[in-house]
């Protein structure tokens, strides 16, 4: 499997991406380490990049940027969190599966959790320049992707596919909050 190419599909056609990845096997240090280690990257460099080099302008006090050493604690921590943040929204989905009328399977869960969130990684590039970072918002593309993906790895009903991919979505948008609140709190930001 090329990542890129992957991610490329999972984007243009997730549908048919899904059933591809329904047939690979589930050997998840396979998928942390060639698929999520690399995207999770783009964020974390991204806003590296954005808050230590680029800076953001503040009315009145000018271009402010996170010292290195803070913006690269931030960066670690914000790498490591990725990788939590994907077993927990996989074991969400496998916790929750039996509400919503589907199979439970943590192997099926892990993979929809690590490919649905492509999106949100690749909207990290955003973070590049502190104006764009509304544009983040591309990434919600990624409960499209997860609700694609929930009847053919999870076997939920199309009925109820949508509900259970949004109750997904919230849960996961509630731990990248609570996520960037602490890197936050530990490491600062940029701007004031």
């Amino acid at each position: 499997m090329n990542p890129v190419l992957r991610a490329a599909a999972l984007l243009a056609n997730p549908a048919a991406a899904w059933k591809r990845i329904e047939q690979e096997t589930g050997d998840a240090a396979y998928l942390l380490v060639a698929y999520v280690a690399l995207f999770a990257l783009v964020p974390v460099v991204s806003g590296f990049i954005g808050d230590c080099v680029i800076g953001v302008i503040v009315p009145g006090r000018g271009t402010t940027r996170l010292p290195i050493f803070d913006g690269l604690l931030g960066a670690i921590f914000g790498y490591v969190a990725t990788f939590v943040l994907v077993l927990l929204v996989a074991l969400l989905i496998d916790v929750l599966a039996p509400w919503f009328g589907a199979n439970r399977s943590f192997a099926a869960a892990l993979k929809l959790a690590a490919y649905s969130l492509t999106p949100v990684w690749l909207a990290g590039i955003f973070l590049l320049l502190p104006g764009l970072r509304f544009l983040q918002f591309a990434g919600l593309y990624g409960a499209f992707v997860l609700a694609k993906g929930l009847p053919i790895l999870m076997r939920s009903s199309a009925e109820k596919s949508p509900s259970y991919a949004a109750v997904i979505a919230v849960l996961a948008g509630v731990l990248m909050f609570l996520i960037a609140a602490v890197q936050h709190s530990l490491f600062g930001a940029a701007a004031p």
